[in-house]
Order: C-alpha cells, then structure tokens, then sequence
C-alpha cells in the first residue's frame, strides 16, 4: 500500500518531505520518498496534501489498568498490600477492551506505556503496549522497566495503617533493600552456575528475579516523583546502583533543570493540565516542560492517562508549548523521544523504513495539536483503524 501526496514529518532528523509518498507491507514501513510513487494502485490512498506523521505515543498512562468508568472492580493498578512489589506485571492486570484505548486511537495516540500505580515503593513492571488488539499479548511492544515510587504517595496509603514507610528514608531505604538482595542473589546464582560443585542455587526469590534486569539494565528503572529533593533522591539511588534510569512526572523539575541536565536523566514530564491536586504538585507551573528543555533535559509529555484522559495528550503538547516549548520540538516529545525514552524506537516513534506502521494523517493546514483537530487516518501496525473522508 502507498499512501502520497502528503506532507511527511518523519520524525528522525532525516527532515520533512514536502510532498512525498510512504510504503507500507506486511504491517511494516518498507519505502518512502519525495514526489510520486509509481504503480499506484486503487487500494493507495491520496493524502491530499495532508500532513502524515508518527502515531503519538503516551510514555506514562495507567490505561487499561484502570478502567473508565468503574471503581474497584476495574481498578487493578495497585497491590497495596505490600510497599515493594517489583514481581507485579501490568501485563496481567490490562483489559484491552476498556473503551479507553478507542479513544487513544481515535485521537491518533498509537503506542503508550501502562503502569503499576505509585502506592508502593515498588509497583511492578511498566509495559509498553500498541492502543489496538483484543488480547494484550498481541499489544505488547515489550516489558519496558520497573517502576518505584518517591514521596506522598507512599507516604499516605502506609502511614494510614501505621506501616512502613511513612517517611521518605523508609521509602528510599526499601528500594535499596530491594535492588541489594537482588544485586546479592545475582551474585550468588552467578556462583552456582559457573561452580555448581560447590555452591548451592539460592532460595528462589520472585521479587529479586524481577529486578534483575534493570541491575543489568536490560530494562529502566522509572522513578515517579514530583516535589525536586524526590527527584534528586531519585538520581542519587540510580547512580548508587547504576541505573538507566527516568524520572516520572519531575513536577518541581523548573526548580533544578541545570542539575538534572548534567546528570543526563530524561523526565516524562506531566499531566500538564491538570489542578494541584495534592501537597506535593503545590510547585506545578506551566513552564515547567520549557524550563527544563532550554537546560537540554531529554522529554516526553505524558497525561498519566486517568488523571488526564489520553485523547488530550495533544493538548497536553500544546499547554507545554504556551508554556515556552517550540512545536516543532514538543511534536518530538510525544513522537521519537517518548519511544527512545521507552527504550522501543526501534520499533517505534518515527516515520522510518523497517519501523511498524503506526501513523496518522491530517487534513492540509490542521494543526494536530489544536483542541479540534482529528487525523482522518489512524495505522497502527499498518492495520487502519481511523479512516475518514479527506
């Protein structure tokens, strides 16, 4: 299928095509070019002049997890029955029927990451996921990480009970605890098996297996935090165990943008749009996104999808852009950086040959952030799942 006579952003620095076709087999982007494709067929699709781009790609939701419209039974997001559960999968709480993922879809949002909740400590593993299919199997990009928790969040559920952590040491302290068992428990599984003779497996250990991976950083450590001293505590256990680490939310990141560049984390800044609803988001300021992309802190726009729905994560992008961000770079920030940041560019976030064909089309002129804008054609894994008239 070819799909020309479109203004192609691509995405990946290679710069846009002003009038340029695109490829599309077997679900994958094999081609795309300048002017028109030979051989069209009367399957391809004129875009009109229309501008084609990535599918947007949400980095921090809670889609699925926590279904629209119902309370308990639909929620799934926290196991607050424990403060560090690292052995929790999203995976296996996700229903891909929740009508939320046709409106990620309908708004051209082709890819997001579904997370465990911020109760604990630890919540489990973030998966990052594709906003169509019928079983979260066929969904899955892949596991993308594990995700802890800094500050009030954990504080509030567990000092209810009269349980740790109610401080902020505690809550650090159980995410060292943590990640050193299971630095020791690699260690001595490492040991059995190049000495079995004479040294025994450890008792297995569900949640030191699961964190393994980000010790190897095979997968990220993600680290959700708001006020700037939980973003820095945050750094300073990523560095202690050499974590590829990135910080969620960075409510008060305005206030150590400098810091945080020279440390090099990336930030999945947001909601952007949302009341300060709780004593830790008493900082949130509009320009916190600009403030921290003028210091060179790596971005990605976010609505931690219930608390904004995910159909206005573009409009997430433009509140980011009033607050000083370029469009041509906050387009960035929910296309190619939300996928390198997720660490799933390589199937992801641009418009590039051998990439899945996840894209969207608007109508000539439409700015795709704008409130009223709607792409006129959805792909997500070069399957249509918005087509209207152009």
């Amino acid at each position: 299928m070819f799909i020309y006579n479109a203004e192609i952003h691509t995405m990946d620095g290679t710069g846009d095509i002003a009038s340029g076709w695109i490829e599309i087999n077997d679900g994958k982007i094999t081609a795309l070019g300048e002017g028109v494709p030979g051989g069209i067929g009367s399957d391809d699709i004129d875009a009109g002049g229309g501008l084609l781009l990535p599918g947007f790609i949400d980095a921090h939701t809670h889609l699925g997890i926590i279904e629209d419209g119902i309370d308990f039974e639909g929620d799934d997001c926290n196991e607050s029955t424990d403060p560090f559960t690292p052995q929790m999968r999203a995976i296996d709480g996700i229903n891909p029927f929740d009508r939320c993922f046709e409106e990620a879809r309908m708004r051209g949002i082709t890819s997001v990451a579904s997370s465990p909740g911020s109760a604990n400590a630890c919540g489990g593993e973030i998966c990052a996921i594709k906003t169509a299919g019928r079983r979260i199997d066929d969904m899955l990009i892949r596991n993308v990480g594990i995700k802890f928790a800094l500050g009030e969040n954990p504080k509030n559920v567990y000092n209810g009970r009269e349980e740790t952590p109610i401080t902020r040491m505690a809550i650090a302290a159980l995410i060292r605890e943590g990640l050193y068992k299971s630095r020791r428990y690699t260690h001595d599984m490492d040991s059995y098996y190049s000495d079995s003779d004479n040294y025994e497996p450890p008792e297995y250990d569900i949640k030191c297996e699961s964190l393994m991976q980000i010790l190897d950083r095979k997968q990220k450590a993600f680290f959700h935090c708001h006020r700037a001293d939980d973003i820095c505590t945050a750094m300073r256990i990523a560095k202690e165990f050499s974590l590829d680490a990135v910080i969620i939310h960075g409510t008060e990141g305005y206030k150590i943008a400098d810091i945080i560049a020279e440390e090099g984390f990336p930030v999945i800044c947001g909601p952007m749009i949302c009341d300060r609803c709780k004593p830790e988001m008493r900082g949130l300021e509009l320009k916190n996104a600009a403030e921290m992309y003028r210091n060179g802190v790596k971005l990605s726009i976010c609505t931690d999808h219930t608390v904004i729905p995910i159909q206005y994560l573009p409009i997430s992008a433009k509140a980011a852009v009033k607050g000083g961000v370029p469009q041509e770079d906050v387009m960035k920030m929910i296309t190619s950086a939300p996928a390198e940041i997720l660490g799933i560019s390589d199937r992801t976030g641009t418009l590039t040959a051998g990439k899945d064909a996840d894209l969207q089309l608007y109508r000539k002129g439409e700015d795709p952030l704008d409130l009223m804008a709607e792409p006129v054609l959805v792909m997500i894994d070069g399957n249509i799942c918005r087509r209207e008239e152009i």
